[in-house]
């Protein structure tokens, strides 16, 4: 699903790499864990990964796609298949929940009685029907999180990339919805890569990477701490 080689990403003259020729491979249906302290590269993994920048060196591979024959034309069907989660949600405010999670269906092209069942589908996968006609300022921090989710998830992507998903949320509440959020991935079998610097959460996981000045690490769960 995921394949970097050797990817090496420097901006301007700086002499130091945000990403230092690092190497990774995602299985279809995997949930890998990134950790790293700000400015360790996690966000520029992401970016990287979603086409918003080019690497320097090295290849990237997404769901079959090799980003280096990739057009400009052809970037937009590539989003289509990677789903987003952000950490400060970035949902619309003045629109409900429900229209939140459609306009990811509706800028995609899809027709009306798509966009209604999928939009029911996805707000039942993450348990938030009765709450489809709600805004966001009417909802808990979690309820907000899970909104961005079944956004992501609207387009039924391949790839599903969260970048410090829990990180404007409560202890309590951030381990919930990455419960969730495991659930969700498990139950979709999407292909899932997570940036935190959420170091008890990361423990949980099976597979944790992580990112010390730009170099990619592989380390066991146990020992993230």
């Amino acid at each position: 699903m995921i394949l970097l080689d050797r990817v090496t990403k420097t901006y301007g003259k700086v002499a130091t790499p945000a990403l230092d020729r690092i190497s990774l491979h995602v299985e279809p249906k995997e949930f890998v864990i990134v950790v790293g302290e700000s400015g360790a590269g996690k966000t520029t993994l992401l970016r990287l990964l979603t086409r918003e920048e080019k690497p320097t060196s090295g290849k990237i591979i997404v769901g079959g796609i090799d980003y280096d024959k990739l057009k400009d034309r052809e970037i937009p069907l590539l989003r289509r298949k990677i789903g987003v989660v952000f950490q400060d949600f970035k949902l619309l405010p003045t629109r409900t929940v429900a229209e939140n999670v459609a306009f990811a269906l509706i800028v995609t092209g899809h027709e009306g009685s798509v966009i209604r069942e999928e939009t029911e589908r996805v707000l039942s996968l993450v348990g938030l029907t009765p709450r489809r006609d709600h805004f966001p300022d009417q909802l808990s921090g979690g309820e907000q999180q899970r909104t961005a989710i079944a956004r992501a998830l609207a387009n039924s992507p391949k790839l599903l990339l969260a970048d410090e998903p829990t990180g404007n949320l409560d202890p309590e509440t951030s381990a919930h919805v990455f419960h969730e959020l495991l659930e969700l991935i498990r139950h979709t079998g999407v292909a899932a890569l997570m940036a935190t610097h959420n170091l008890a959460l990361a423990a949980r996981m099976h597979r944790v990477l992580r990112l010390e000045r730009g170099l990619l690490i592989e380390t066991n769960p146990a020992t993230v701490g």
